[in-house]
């Protein structure tokens, strides 16, 4: 009888022992496949750098189109270095105080999670960088670029984002707290990039030639809206990353998040195509690239929270204010190449609104709308303001504005010595067009 009830014991303390290696078993496997996800998301988001420098490229003239891409690949470098050293901790650091977080700062040792954490995150900063830089195309000097660059990285984005999405430690922003919802980052990486490019190019003044003495616009067109295009097409890609990827896990959501994204960005693009026909314009490649963009931009808060028709609504109503917000900015005499204050400005802040008012199972709540219009607020005051101060300086300090005879001769030449077409830009014909300049 003795034997049977060890035999027993034994049996049970088996059993109870495997179902603990299989508990343990499902959770790595859980754990592997969240960090398989978030990394490939990650991947996902860079590949939109790639994105936009064809869109800005392709948008700007020939002469300048080293140097637009090299704004763009010198901003995932420098960025990702200060993010990880500074903006990290600012961002998602201990934040008992509701503002900042005061911890992981030069971070060394870190979880497996967090590192996976650390480099999906790292992603969204350099893409909130990169969205002044089209903007502010074909005039600003390389250096002092890169100087903004870094107060971007460094203290604008992380210290908003700690108030809306910080932290994942201990403590929380104090917009997060009232229930601000931003699930992607609309405001957070897209509005606040805007405003700041909104700053930049108020400080750089026009393009020469882009107005005439009598304030009327003129258009200047981009070298190669072949590259727009296709620059779209990365974005469009690398944005299902952005959006689901910012679940950090793989779960069921994924499938609506990325339909919701899909959806919002084809209406973008049908809302430009419909509000130019209400005024009797052309349709424009590079107004529909923008618009789907606009869509892209405007669903990225409300990604997770929204049924697909609201979605669609938010889009089509995006594109018509990618179309709207040129013209605004240009009645001021606003100077954008890309039209990023339109696309990533308006059409987040419109996107972040969209949240609180169609959220799903309680729409139209008096007290998240407001909420929201709070962060949107916020984020503008902040983004702007500071972005304003900051190239203000840089401009006493070093100077922003690239010198006229260097615009004309264009930035490839004259700050990287180098041309992006050399088939047909004559290096005789940009010195000669030079001299005609400074004459």
């Amino acid at each position: 009888m003795r034997f049977i009830y060890l035999a027993l014991a034994s049996f049970l303390s088996l059993l109870s022992a495997g179902s603990h290696a299989s508990e343990t078993s499902i959770a790595d496997v859980s754990n592997s496949l969240n960090s398989t996800w978030v990394v490939l998301a990650g991947v996902l988001v860079f590949f939109m750098q790639a994105g936009f420098a064809l869109v800005e490229s392709g948008m700007s003239r020939a002469k300048n189109a080293v140097n637009v891409i090299m704004k763009n690949y010198m901003d995932v470098c420098v960025c990702s270095v200060i993010f990880w050293a500074l903006g990290y901790g600012l961002m998602f650091g201990i934040n008992t105080s509701g503002w900042f977080g005061s911890s992981h700062f030069l971070p060394a040792d870190l979880s497996d999670w967090d590192w996976t954490f650390l480099f999906f995150q790292m992603m969204f900063a350099a893409t909130a960088t990169t969205i002044a830089s089209g903007a502010m195309a074909e005039r600003v000097q390389f250096h002092a670029y890169l100087i903004g660059a870094c107060i971007i990285a460094g203290f604008i984005y992380p210290l908003f984002g700690s108030w809306a999405w910080g932290s994942i430690y201990d403590g929380e922003g104090w917009l997060k707290a009232m229930g601000f919802v931003d699930f992607a980052g609309s405001t957070v990486v897209h509005s606040l990039g805007g405003w700041v490019a909104l700053a930049a190019v108020i400080i750089l003044g026009p393009r020469l030639g882009r107005f005439s003495h009598s304030g009327e616009a003129r258009r200047i067109p981009g070298h190669n809206l072949t590259m727009v295009a296709l620059g779209g097409f990365v974005l469009w890609f690398g944005w299902f990353g952005f959006n689901a990827g910012s679940t950090v896990e793989a779960n069921s959501s994924i499938g609506k998040i990325a339909l919701n994204t899909h959806l919002a960005a084809c209406c973008g693009a049908l809302g430009y195509m419909l509000v130019s026909k209400l005024f009797k314009q052309a349709i424009l490649l590079t107004g529909t690239v923008n618009g789907s963009l606009g869509g892209l931009v405007g669903i990225t808060a409300g990604c997770a929270t929204m049924e697909p028709f609201f979605a669609m609504l938010t889009g089509v109503i995006a594109g018509g204010i990618s179309f709207l917000g040129p013209k605004l900015l240009a009645s001021f005499k606003i100077d954008d190449v890309v039209d990023a204050v339109s696309v990533h400005g308006f059409c987040g802040a419109w996107g972040t609104l969209a949240a609180g008012l169609f959220y799903a199972g309680d729409l139209f709540n008096l007290t998240r709308i407001s909420v929201q219009a709070l962060g949107i607020g916020v984020a503008f005051v902040w983004g702007f303001g500071i972005a304003y101060c900051a190239y203000f300086l840089i401009d006493k300090l070093v100077g922003m504005r690239a010198s006229s005879l260097h615009e004309q001769r264009g930035l490839d030449f004259t700050e990287h010595a180098e041309i992006g077409y050399p088939e047909f830009q004559d290096t005789r014909a940009i010195n000669q067009e030079a001299l005609n300049a400074q004459r």
